[in-house]
């Protein structure tokens, strides 16, 4: 495997672009490529068969471009279609959910941890199967925010709606004791500030982005892919490397121009490198 390959992320739609962001400033020497699948999004809804197709369909787009590891970004599809996709690709495959239950019951300490995603992840019980892995028997408490999705990609995460939202969804978990509430949607760290307050400031929060790039270190350590540094560095050791710029790749699946208004917002910048597909056919559509 050329460890000068870049890493693959999907994710259903931009929600994923916090796990991108997590993994860009954890390794500076990495290139990525990012696939966005905004033309069936949202995952949450659908079936079993359908998230498991789209999944596989996804991988194996980019695994035909040239990657070394692939990062499933998606909270829905790797709840329900890891085991497909490691079978479909021939590259590692780290999902957001199982390193989101280690870093979860690490911080809880023995108390009951909480989860927030959406209503198909919820279902599935993902996390509480995840964590029941890691300690049998710990306490889990999940429950459904929908909205949250909606208000992070419209740029409503400071807003009074968000406020308002947030306190509906999560009073319960105000008082209820819990050691750590884990973000099971990639759109939730979006709204980080607002949950946290809403919280009182006092339950940590739980970004599955940050707890996957542990994952992705210790398989990159592990499997000798990390990317050589590069041989010129700054005279004080700083290097710099801006998000979305033009050595990471970006591919979406439909309305290439919304993804990149959406992406300046969760980032403070749009992709540099930006192409419109149908992962399905793998033939190009247009570039922009």
């Amino acid at each position: 495997m050329d460890r000068n390959l870049p890493i693959g992320i999907f994710d259903s739609g931009v929600g994923g672009l916090t796990v991108y962001r997590a993994l860009h400033e954890s390794f500076l020497d990495e290139r990525f490529v990012y696939l966005g699948d905004t033309a069936r999004v949202p995952y949450g809804t659908k079936s079993l068969v359908t998230v498991e197709r789209y999944a596989i369909e996804n991988s194996t787009f980019l695994e035909a471009h040239g990657i070394k590891l692939l990062v499933v970004a998606c909270n829905t599809a790797s709840a329900l279609a890891l085991p497909a996709i490691r079978k479909a690709v021939s590259v590692a495959v780290v999902g957001v959910i199982e390193p989101g239950a280690r870093a979860a019951h690490k911080v809880a300490a023995g108390k009951t941890i909480g989860v927030i995603a959406t209503e198909a992840t919820v279902q599935s019980r993902a996390y509480s199967r995840a964590i029941a892995t890691i300690a049998p028997g710990a306490e889990v408490v999940e429950r459904a925010c929908p909205l949250f999705v909606s208000l992070a990609e419209e740029g409503w995460a400071e807003t009074d709606v968000a406020r308002s939202v947030a306190e509906k969804y999560l009073a319960d978990f105000r008082n209820s004791g819990i050691g750590a509430l884990v973000l099971g949607c990639t759109h939730y760290p979006i709204l980080h500030r607002v949950i946290s307050e809403t919280l009182g400031g006092q339950i940590p929060l739980i970004d599955s982005g940050e707890a996957t790039a542990i994952e992705v270190q210790s398989v990159l350590t592990s499997r000798e892919l990390s990317r050589p540094r590069e041989e010129k560095q700054p005279q004080d050791g700083i290097r710099e490397r801006e998000l979305c710029d033009d050595l990471d790749h970006f591919y979406v699946t439909d309305a290439a121009q919304r993804f990149a208004r959406v992406a300046e917002r969760i980032l403070g910048a749009a992709p540099s490198v930006l192409e419109a597909v149908e992962v399905w056919g793998h033939d190009e559509l247009r570039t922009f």
